[in-house]
């Protein structure tokens, strides 16, 4: 058989990188580590989601400092004795062909929370027992995240430059432990992403307040120090909620200003989710359909920018589909990777783009080909 033409299972090129096809498997925390650091687990995890046969890899959220951490189980990169365990993930994911990927968190005002399968929000007594107590926090302002949750410290101009600081660190520690790709994560209520929002970011200087290009100061800072420290070869990536919900607090317009600073500053690749301030449900922005982020995506990607879309993108086709009419350029698949690590490569069987199963690994191929003759063979009988 001969292979059919598809952009998804084509090679791409960004800056002096080639990667396999378009398919990334997004950063998805499994807060399974301990103080920091990365363990089998997370070489199995990541290991399987590589041998699945995506071209991009992600690591989880990864906390730039102790107090960053969004829950006791955050992977870490504040210390450089996290690197060897990075490493030793990184070598494994070159051997599968595909490229990894590490995202830089910092939760900010919601950091110090309950892992989700425990509540998903502020800690209480049950995690107490547990030995987890809370730690400071910081934000743009003390405003809580919410009711309930921790009062945040407010950022002084000198807790921004420790910030850019441990940011500057962080990135190069992800270089020592040998990622190809660097993503700062600017989404989901966390640090960055409270500086962007008009709903938490109500400071009265250069860094906030009305004026949306003082809002994306301190995360257009970041990303400068990120493109900085990282190779002029390797891609940089930026993780944004496009909308904080519906029509409140940051747009879509706000997302393709942000999006041309992030371009003229040496971001590559603009990965577009959504949400994550806490707002009334009917403010929130519901994942109901597939592909409910791509319209953000192609927003971005109109705009000259290249773009990511991430969001119930299960099936082949739409998945093909939503790169052949140029919504985005790359696509991410999370959940349905933890339901099916080999999505990628049955992505390709079904767009007829694998016949000769060279995308999985040989020793599952081998057998899985010759399964497949036999069962064309038993059908044709």
């Amino acid at each position: 058989m001969t292979a059919q033409p598809t952009l998804l299972f084509s090679p791409i090129s960004i800056r002096g990188m080639t990667f396999r096809n378009r398919v990334v498997i997004a950063p998805m925390a499994t807060y399974a580590a301990t103080d920091g650091q990365v363990g089998d687990w997370h070489l199995v995890h990541l290991g399987g989601m590589a041998r699945g046969g995506p071209g991009l890899v992600f690591m989880e959220a990864t906390a730039i400092s102790p107090e960053g951490r969004i829950t006791y189980g955050d992977t870490g990169i504040w210390n450089d004795a996290h690197v060897p365990g990075m490493k030793r993930i990184t070598d494994y994911l070159r051997t599968t062909g595909a490229r990894s990927g590490i995202q830089l968190a910092h939760g900010g005002r919601k950091a110090s929370m309950q892992r989700p399968w425990h509540g998903n929000g502020p800690m209480g007594r049950a995690d107490f027992d547990r030995g987890e107590t809370t730690w400071d926090i910081i934000g743009p302002t003390n405003e809580p995240a919410g009711e309930g949750w921790l009062t945040p410290q407010a950022l002084s101009l000198a807790d921004l430059d420790r910030l850019r600081g441990a940011y500057r660190a962080a990135a190069r520690r992800a270089l020592a432990a040998g990622f190809d790709v660097l993503e700062v994560h600017g989404a989901h209520g966390y640090l960055l992403h409270s500086f962007l929002s008009p709903l938490s970011n109500k400071r009265g200087d250069e860094y906030g307040g009305a004026a949306r290009e003082n809002r994306m100061r301190f995360p257009l800072e970041i990303a400068e120090i990120a493109r900085a420290e990282w190779p002029a070869d390797r891609p940089l990536f930026f993780r944004i909620s496009a909308v904080d919900g519906v029509n409140v607090g940051w747009g879509v317009e706000d997302s393709v200003a942000l999006a041309l600073e992030l371009k003229a500053r040496g971001v590559d690749v603009v990965d577009c989710s959504t949400g994550g301030m806490i707002l009334p449900r009917d403010a929130q922005l519901v994942s109901r359909t597939p592909g409910f982020q791509v319209p953000f995506a192609e927003a971005v990607h109109k705009a000259g920018v290249m773009s990511m879309a991430v969001g119930l993108i299960r099936d082949p086709a739409h998945a093909e589909a939503i790169l052949c009419e140029g919504r985005a350029d790359l696509v991410a698949i999370a959940r349905e990777a933890l339901y099916n690590p080999h999505w990628p490569a049955q992505a390709a069987q079904a767009l007829g783009a694998d016949p000769d199963w060279s995308l999985w690994p040989e020793a599952y191929g081998w057998w899985l080909k010759r399964r497949d003759r036999q069962q064309a063979a038993v059908k044709v009988a």
